[in-house]
């Protein structure tokens, strides 16, 4: 595993640029195999003139086992540079030596490491290895106490407002069950493929849609006050929104776009890492004000339609939901126009 960085220089237009590196394994006794070297690109679209210093993160599989020099180098495209000025001094400088890079969380910024030999590592271990911004295994974590709030937050609701707690729990972890499946199935139907381009996702929406539906059948079946209950599971469920998306943006999944904003935050897509629109931890932000705002609307006994607090709620979200979406970096998808992208091209 290799990380490399470099400044994303000068200009006005985001342009595109190819990082070629070249490794050698060290102690090669004879002709060296296909196994002890390698040449490598990478190419980072996207990059924001201005934002700042960006980091590239690559994985190389199938090599000798032991220590490697590695080496890399920026090769931009002076048709995107953006800017004449830019663009001839790039066109100039095409090739530039890059250097490895290193993450500080107390300064929360990157800097030059040492250029020392990099080790294999069993192939495995590979997501474990260290990237710039990323804590490995710190989304499930947060997910799970995220599940573990809004669990808590809604018996306490209940028990405040007479529900009967015993059902309504086998009814949260039913839907919860049912929500995480639907979650990996609505991923793996907008990310068609091979199993390993969906295995590791989740979407949230699929999560919602199933989670829902099937509360209000558990909650028909077990005669229990359906708005009554939706709306005590508003102020929980929005709280565990606020934490598993914290763990999202330290993890590096649903990055936003790059940008040169000041109010841009320095994070990674577990690939690039870049000054970005903060897309996670504006989500957790408006998730954890939802929360506040339904449990006292809730715990206040505000003269509501029961439901009616779920309902707005809900609506709230989905609209901030779609306008954050749309700063995404990674392009909103859906499998029905990849159907007839396909069909339409020979």
């Amino acid at each position: 595993m290799v990380t490399l960085w470099f400044d994303s220089g000068e200009g006005s237009e985001p342009y595109s640029a190819t990082v070629r590196l070249t490794g050698r394994r060290i102690g090669i006794r004879g002709t060296p195999g296909p196994q002890d070297l390698f040449t490598r690109e990478e190419t980072v679209d996207g990059i924001v003139p201005g934002s700042g210093p960006l980091s590239i993160t690559t994985w190389v599989y199938g090599l000798q086992p032991g220590e490697w020099t590695v080496s890399g180098e920026l090769i931009r495209s002076a048709d995107h540079a953006g800017g004449q000025r830019a663009s001839s001094r790039w066109k100039r400088a095409s090739a530039q030596p890059l250097h490895p890079a290193t993450w500080s969380w107390r300064r929360w910024a990157l800097s030059t490491g040492p250029a020392t030999p990099l080790k294999t590592r069993w192939a495995l271990a590979a997501p474990l290895a260290r990237i710039p911004a990323v804590i490995p295994g710190i989304w499930p974590t947060l997910s799970g106490l995220g599940v573990l709030v809004a669990l808590t937050v809604l018996i306490a609701i209940l028990a405040h407002e007479g529900i009967p707690v015993g059902r309504s729990l086998v009814v949260s972890l039913i839907a919860l069950a049912a929500g995480l499946i639907g979650a990996k199935v609505w991923y793996a139907v907008l990310h068609p493929g091979p199993w390993r381009t969906w295995i590791g996702g989740w979407a949230v929406d699929g999560f919602l849609v199933v989670a829902l539906v099937v509360t209000v059948v558990e909650l028909l079946a077990f005669n229990l006050p359906a708005g009554l209950f939706l709306d005590a599971s508003t102020p929980g469920l929005f709280f565990g929104v606020a934490i598993g998306r914290l763990g999202c943006f330290l993890t590096g999944c649903c990055a936003g776009r790059c940008t040169r904003s000041r109010w841009g935050v320095w994070s990674s897509d577990r690939r690039v890492g870049a000054r970005r629109v903060p897309t996670q931890l504006l989500e957790s932000a408006a998730g954890l004000l939802l929360g506040v705002v339904t449990a006292l609307l809730v715990l206040g006994h505000a003269p509501t339609v029961p439901g009616l607090i779920f309902v707005a709620a809900l609506g709230a979200y989905l609209v901030m939901r779609q306008f954050l979406l749309r700063l995404r970096a990674e392009p909103r998808r859906y499998s029905w126009r990849r159907s007839l992208m396909s069909r339409a091209t020979p």
